[in-house]
């Protein structure tokens, strides 16, 4: 069973940075769709981020572009959302999900069918 930990949640200054963990188990696959989450009390969830092992393809909302990367390390099976120029509405819990690579990266962000995978999440607070 596919198994996601996050972990890099903090409490940090507006134009901050921070990055997130999320290290992955149980693939069953060498390839796979992942991708980093948002959710802000009283929001909708975010597809924020979302990377394909296959081919590398990426989507970044809107919202985070130019100042969010995503990125993975094979070897450790771990994919890290780096965070840069943090603003008080980057403030979320934020949540890695993974699914099949059959899923595009758009369709996880966006779309995010029910048959991915979740972490639990890691806070981050984003304040003066």
């Amino acid at each position: 069973q596919l198994q996601l930990v996050e972990s890099g949640g903090d409490l940090v200054q507006p134009g901050g940075s921070l990055r997130l963990s999320c290290a992955a188990s149980g693939f069953t696959s060498d390839y796979y769709t992942i991708g980093w989450f948002r959710q802000a009390p009283g929001k909708e969830r975010e597809g924020v981020s979302c990377l394909s092992s296959s081919d590398g393809t990426v989507y970044y909302a809107n919202s985070v572009k130019g100042r969010f990367t995503i990125s993975r390390n094979n070897a450790k099976n771990t994919v890290y959302l780096q965070m840069n120029n943090l603003k008080p509405e980057d403030t979320a819990v934020y949540y890695c999900a993974a699914d099949q690579d059959t899923v595009s990266v758009f369709t996880l962000c966006v779309r995010t069918p029910s048959s991915g995978s979740w972490g639990q999440g890691t806070q981050v607070t984003v304040s003066s």
